[in-house]
């Protein structure tokens, strides 16, 4: 099977190995003369990055650079990146790297035209239509990790460095004009992030998977983004190298970002504030608190987890399904506890309170309580 397309759902996809070399026809697809590539610290001195900037050059569309991004990005890294595209003339964004540098990234290209503060722009009701929709510049996604699935999506989550709160900024024109997926551009990601990335696609999945809204496609992508999960990250977390397995994982975050259209639910309403308030990396928090949340929905769930471990080939039904979890998640190295992340329980109430103010709640197959959500905190701490 040759691992190649251009697709155009959700936008226009451009994958396969070695089509980063495309860079310069994707950004003439976008509207792109004067680009600016925002990525994260992490990235911005990697031989992948100076490979991208090298092939903007080369093709007469400069080389600007703006990498001053958090691992959860804040309205102070915005702020900055926003002040850089403007000062540079740019006229578009390169959104590159794993969810950080593709959250900012859309983010720098939505508020560039904006004169509101970004937090008017909420993922609330139709905070949306508050903001100048044709002063977006738009934008390309080059996703270097498996996970996020951030390049697929119509928002970002930009966290509040005052009140350590992380927001949902949405808006239609967030979505990337051209995704470009190379797989090798993945190749060098370290196993620990390999294994986070790939569990945050495997956990949009599942909760979309969980999700008591209608979306019958949703509910298909995400069957199959599990399947690709189960039967590939572990080939890509043993061998770095293994093309195939990486193609497939970026495959499976695409498909894990664009079902949770059908929703996410209380493993994100969870993972949200532990990130925000302990900076813990959003992929391995997700796989923390997978269990236990899989453990609260089982009434609501297990008829449609027994259909799904028969697809994916585990015996069991649902509490094979439960198994398999904790298993992948032991097999990647996954902490079994929030306080390996650094988490503190006296900050539970707060956490709670936090929690039930994510719109992720809203998706859960049970509806949540604070109480309900300060039990959960306490089973993964």
């Amino acid at each position: 099977m040759t691992l190649t397309g251009n697709w155009t759902y959700p936008t226009a996809i451009r994958f396969g190995a070695g089509r980063l070399k495309e860079l310069p026809e994707t950004c003439a697809e976008a509207g792109m003369a004067r680009p600016l590539l925002v990525t994260d610290r992490g990235l911005a001195d990697l031989p992948i990055t100076a490979a991208a900037l090298d092939i903007l050059e080369a093709a007469g569309l400069g080389r600007g650079l703006f990498a001053e991004v958090d691992p959860n990005p804040n309205e102070r890294n915005l702020a900055a990146g926003v002040e850089a595209f403007r000062a540079g003339g740019h006229d578009g964004v390169i959104a590159f790297g794993g969810g950080s540098g593709l959250d900012l990234g859309k983010m720098v290209a939505f508020m560039s035209g904006q004169t509101r503060p970004v937090w008017d722009f909420e993922d609330i009701g139709d905070w949306w239509t508050r903001a100048d929709a044709e002063a977006i510049a738009p934008i390309v996604a080059v996703p270097t990790t498996a996970g996020t699935g951030s390049e697929v999506g119509r928002a970002s989550v930009i966290t509040n460095s005052e009140t350590h709160e992380k927001k949902i900024i949405f808006h239609p024109r967030v979505l990337p004009r051209v995704v470009l997926c190379d797989p090798e551009l993945t190749v060098g990601m370290p196993r620990a992030i390999t294994a986070g990335t790939g569990l945050d696609a495997f956990a949009h999945c599942v909760e979309a998977f969980s999700s008591p809204h209608y979306h019958p496609m949703s509910q298909g992508i995400a069957l199959e983004g599990m399947r690709l999960v189960k039967e590939y990250l572990p080939r890509a977390y043993a061998d770095g190298t293994d093309l195939e397995a990486r193609a497939h994982m970026m495959s499976a975050a695409m498909m894990g970002s664009t079902a949770f259209q059908k929703g996410l639910g209380a493993i994100h309403a969870l993972s949200h504030p532990i990130g925000a308030v302990f900076n813990a990396h959003h992929g391995t928090t997700n796989a923390v608190c997978m269990p236990a949340v899989l453990a609260f929905n089982a009434e609501a769930i297990r008829e449609r987890f027994d259909s799904a471990a028969a697809y994916l080939g585990i015996e069991g039904g649902f509490e094979g399904f439960q198994a398999f979890v904790q298993d992948l998640n032991d097999r990647m190295g996954i902490p079994r506890t929030l306080a390996e992340l650094g988490a503190t329980p006296e900050r539970i109430d707060e956490l709670a309170e936090m929690a039930i103010q994510d719109p992720s709640c809203g998706g859960n197959p049970v509806a949540l309580t604070v109480e309900d959500l300060r039990t959960l905190f306490h089973r993964c701490m």
